[in-house]
């Protein structure tokens, strides 16, 4: 039977939104929320997370403050709401002009506004807390929330320092929302954030109606011509993913040239070049949009029938991101990665960066040298660093127990730690960060070379069990290759239409009956998907999943490894800390078929 609050959020719903059925994890989320609890919302791409606070939002007393990251992905949401009978909504950010910000602070007084926009950045400024302070916000909510966690892919300093601001605000209950965070990343959402009593609503990450692929090259040249020929044929609208700007450019210019209405979208045009580009494509005034990362949260388009990375992304955190963005209406998609092995290496130059020591001793000296606690400005101006350098700088101090926070803002030591202590241990501590990022371009190495069901690799990166055949011999390539071998030959090797590049051999199907893991049938060990384990040199880390007989595990110091599990249990390499079970964690969505709780 509903209950009240449900009865009132679909009523809402249904009135407001014109959405005449909640999906059954919305709801549960939406009713944490109505009860005043911290909620932590882990929904894929399209599964319609902004709703989990927008129903809600119109039925609390107070404004609903969303940190948002992106001015595009702001105005979209503002633009959203205003549409809708009844709710009125606003954003301040750097795009608005002094007088346009203070009129909406002016409004946000007199109690006109519904839903308030800002990014992070916004709320490192004193005056702008304050002023939210004042407004006695109903809900606080973090979008994106895995630029939270330094174990995210989108880590964002400034993210950091909003557990701070809630308590600064009169702590609000906080519900944050991403669409993609394995178990330690939200356990770092949690933390970092504040979350008390969280709520945690975690559906699963697999998208059905997207086909999985990528195609092969060793010559760059190749590669090149192979990207155009496949956007060129593809259903339309799409997606297609540069490494650089120029290459965004250039793509978008050959596309043209072929008469397809293209165009580039990166963070070095000018704002008004950007916003012109985002409309066009949301309008569908422009088939494929060439982009760099700097195109993607900012999109909210349903019908995006390919993305296609013309170069190997960062992570797999990134690329299950990116390819979201498309089949959002639940129509076929695909996925389409074109895959040299040398891009790899741009990706570690990307990841290449530390802090450096003797910057991080500066800073920490700084403010032990000061008599008190210290406002982030002035230390600014005595270290010389730029706002975001300082910034990661302090969170690394802070996340060592060297740095806290006054509920001013300032900064101050934490007790009598030594300086130079202090910046040892920040530095080992964003050496370990490196090696994280490191080791995600080693998984995304092993999802373009896999010979197995590449749905199940990607879901298992983020700890979801899957067989292979969950979804059919269709699913990737791979799954695809292997019934071709299983029908028996064929004339030819099997050459993907427009990609010039035939496919690696099949892989051997998967015929374990037992529970969809490699290994002979009903064979037990410990180290299932989200098994706490410890190894002598590595340190605590996390199952992520187990394939081909080799598990993938998530150390804090070292990030991803995978270990043969023969070599793991002939030398004692792991000690299981904690076992998945019913004190550990509630029953998994997959399993259970519906969105899960844990406490």
């Amino acid at each position: 039977m509903a209950t009240s609050s449900a009865r009132r959020l679909q009523q809402s719903a249904r009135e407001v939104f014109g959405w005449e059925r909640l999906r059954p994890e919305q709801l549960l989320a939406m009713e944490a929320v109505m009860e005043r609890r911290d909620t932590l919302v882990v929904m894929p791409t399209g599964a319609g997370k902004s709703a989990v606070y927008q129903v809600p939002g119109l039925l609390v007393s107070g404004p609903t403050v969303v940190v948002s990251p992106l001015i595009a992905l702001q105005r979209d949401q503002v633009q959203g709401l205003l549409r809708r009978a009844g709710t009125d909504a606003a954003a301040v950010n750097s795009a608005n002009s002094g007088r346009e910000n203070a009129a909406v602070w002016d409004r946000i007084s007199a109690g006109d506004v519904d839903f308030l926009f800002l990014s992070p950045e916004q709320l490192s400024k004193d005056e702008v807390v304050e002023q939210l302070a004042a407004a006695g916000p109903a809900l606080f909510v973090v979008d994106e929330a895995q630029c939270v966690s330094s174990w995210g892919h989108d880590f964002r300093p400034d993210y950091l320092r909003l557990g701070q601001v809630v308590d600064r605000i009169g702590r609000p209950p906080v519900l944050a929302l991403t669409a993609s965070a394995a178990a330690p990343v939200r356990a770092e959402i949690v933390a970092r954030l504040g979350m008390r009593d969280v709520r945690e609503v975690v559906t699963g990450f697999d998208r059905p109606n997207i086909h999985l692929e990528v195609v092969p090259f060793r010559d760059a040249a190749a590669k090149r011509r192979a990207v155009v020929e496949r956007a060129a044929a593809e259903p339309k609208p799409g997606l297609v993913y540069a490494a650089t700007r120029r290459e965004a450019e250039e793509y978008a210019a050959e596309l043209g040239q072929l008469g397809f209405d293209a165009a580039a979208y990166h963070a070095g045009m000018p704002a008004a070049e950007r916003a012109a580009v985002h409309d066009r494509f949301l309008a569908g005034g422009l088939d494929v949009v060439v982009a760099t990362s700097a195109f993607g949260m900012g999109i909210d388009k349903p019908d995006v029938r390919f993305v296609l990375h013309a170069s190997v992304p960062g992570s797999l955190d990134a690329y299950y991101q990116e390819i979201g963005r498309a089949g959002r209406d639940g129509g076929p998609a695909r996925a389409i990665l074109a895959y040299r092995p040398q891009d790899l290496g741009l990706q570690r130059f990307f990841t290449a960066g530390r802090p450096d020591p003797d910057t991080v001793a500066r800073v920490a000296s700084a403010l032990a040298d000061h008599d008190g606690p210290v406002h982030p400005s002035d230390l600014r101006a005595w270290t010389r660093l730029t706002a975001s350098r300082l910034t990661a700088v302090v969170n690394l101090l802070e996340q060592v127990g060297a740095v806290t926070t006054t509920g001013d803002g300032e900064l101050a030591p934490a007790g009598d730690a030594d300086p130079a202590d202090a910046a040892r241990r920040a530095v080992e501590l964003g050496d370990a960060h490196q090696q994280l990022e490191r080791s995600r371009v080693d998984m995304m190495r092993g999802y373009a070379e896999s010979t197995d069901c590449r749905r199940r690799f990607l879901l298992g990166y983020f700890g979801q069990p899957r067989k292979a055949s969950d979804s059919g011999g269709g699913c990737c390539d791979r799954c695809e290759a292997a019934e071709l071998s299983r029908r028996g030959p064929v004339n030819g090797p099997a050459v993907l239409a427009g990609t010039g590049g035939a496919l690696p051999g099949p892989s051997a199907p998967d015929d374990d009956p037992s529970d969809g893991y490699p290994g002979p049938a009903g064979e037990q060990h410990p180290f299932r998907p989200g098994v706490l384990v410890r190894h002598e040199h590595w340190g605590e880390g996390a199952v992520m999943s187990e394939e081909d007989r080799h598990l993938t595990v998530l150390f804090d110091s070292v990030g991803y490894r995978t270990l043969s599990l023969d070599v793991v249990r002939e030398n004692g390499l792991l000690t299981v800390t904690r076992s998945v079970g019913a004190a550990a964690r509630s029953a998994s969505p997959w399993e259970a078929g519906v969105a899960g709780g844990c406490q």
